[in-house]
């Protein structure tokens, strides 16, 4: 059961999105719980990128301490440059983090995974420090009673679930009621001799590297489409499993911070343990104030992913900034809504 006196909070995930949550909730009288499904030896995964949206959360909101930071090892990204298969550079976008407030921030995943898991465990910040519990598998969720049953066997309860549990839910069934499947898009991202014959074309200053990697892997690309709802009862979806997007704008961990920021934002007032209509009227609140946004970049993300070249053409048509603006230039859920609301009534 729950503890009367504590305001308990299970995350199921302990990914940058199940982490990034336990930060952004984090406070006196609460009890956070990850639970993990692996080991959590190592966070699978290569590069990612902090957009300034979710760097700007990370150092102004939860600031990140110099020590902590450096656990991540980020480096800024200074721009891009758009080459042509003929080798010539089409187009540059330089990034000046003074646009947006902040810098677009490149890591490694097990960098920033061990950063965020640093700042969540810490004993040194305000409130309890998140308990991380491994080999947790989640099997199956009540959303009204906030219990979850793990693969041990074992039941726990809380106040507040929150599933951060990936693009393959576990959680997200119980949620909608239904079993909503990843959409293949066609598309994969390599991480070598198929892959050099394909781009062979290309020049080699492009397939040197590629030629010095002792493996590589495949990464197929999926995503899901708007869902109905993320949340139920005592229970929210976030992240990929609530709106799962393809890479193509560099914001999935981006929207992981978002989520995280909007469940802290509209949950900061409270103090005492709440009811169950006080966590149904608050996650509607979080999903309201999210929904719209991830949608959007979720259709932006496939947007980008069409080919950078029309059919028989050689000319480079993708903009890396064709959707920047929206995405890096936010400040937070309850300011979005604040945006939103005076939008309409100037409309």
């Amino acid at each position: 059961m729950a503890s009367s006196t504590q305001f308990q909070i299970i995350i199921v995930g302990g990914g940058i999105a199940g982490l990034s949550a336990a930060i952004a909730l984090r406070a006196p009288k609460r009890q956070i719980t990850v639970l993990e499904q692996s080991r959590l030896h190592a966070e699978i995964g290569a590069t990612l990128s902090l957009q300034p949206n979710a760097s700007r959360i990370l150092s102004e909101q939860w600031k990140l301490s110099a020590d902590e930071s450096a656990i991540a090892r980020g480096t800024i990204d200074h721009g891009f440059r758009v080459f042509n298969t003929e080798g010539e550079k089409v187009n540059e976008i330089m990034l000046k983090g003074g646009k947006y407030g902040a810098e677009r921030m490149m890591y490694h995943r097990q960098d920033l995974h061990e950063a965020l898991k640093a700042v969540a465990t810490s004993t040194e910040r305000s409130g309890l420090p998140a308990v991380i519990r491994v080999s947790s598998k989640v099997l199956s969720c009540d959303c009204t009673a906030g219990t979850v049953e793990l693969q041990s066997g074992e039941t726990l309860q809380a106040n507040l679930v929150i599933a951060a549990d990936g693009i393959h839910s576990a959680v997200r069934s119980f949620v909608l009621g239904e079993t909503i499947n990843p959409k293949s898009t066609g598309l994969s991202a390599y991480r070598l001799k198929r892959m050099l014959e394909t781009y062979a074309e290309f020049p080699e200053w492009v397939k040197g590297p590629w030629k010095i990697a002792g493996d590589i892997g495949l990464w197929q690309l999926r995503d899901i489409d708007p869902l109905k709802t993320w949340t139920k009862g005592r229970v929210i979806l976030i992240r990929d499993a609530a709106h799962a997007m393809l890479p193509t704008q560099g914001q999935g961990a981006s929207q992981s911070v978002e989520d995280a920021e909007a469940l802290g934002a509209f949950f900061e007032s409270v103090i005492e343990v709440p009811g169950k209509d006080d966590i149904e009227a608050i996650l509607q609140q979080v999903f309201k104030s999210r929904y719209e946004r991830a949608s959007l970049i979720q259709r932006y993300s496939r947007d980008a992913a069409r080919p950078a070249t029309e059919l028989g053409s050689k000319e480079v048509k993708i903009r890396p900034d064709e959707f920047m603006d929206y995405n890096c230039s936010y400040t937070g859920a309850k300011n979005w809504i604040l945006q939103q609301e005076l939008l309409q009534a100037s409309a």
